[in-house]
């Protein structure tokens, strides 16, 4: 990978890391209806257990973006970094 196409995978992570706020955001949006239900029902086991896994659905859609984000920003920030060895 050269230091330009690093750079420019570096800048479109940082673009994105508005994207992933936005994506939090809408986490905690979706998690609310999920606990109200949850509250309406009278917290019976079964919409407890079918709300953990609404809750566990969301939380990873929201969890595994930032670790690919995290990755990936290292990944380039070694490739920018790295000195090209000269003969």
């Amino acid at each position: 990978m050269t230091n330009t196409s690093a750079f420019l995978i570096n800048g479109l992570l940082k673009a994105g890391g508005a994207l992933i706020a936005v994506n939090e955001i809408r986490g905690m949006i979706l998690a609310g209806p999920v606990l109200y239900g949850i509250y309406q029902s009278g917290g019976t086991l079964t919409a407890i257990w079918i709300g953990l896994c609404s809750l566990g659905g969301i939380a990873l859609s929201v969890i595994v973006p930032l670790i690919a984000a995290k990755k990936i920003n290292k990944y380039t920030s070694e490739r920018l970094n790295k000195q090209p060895a000269n003969a």
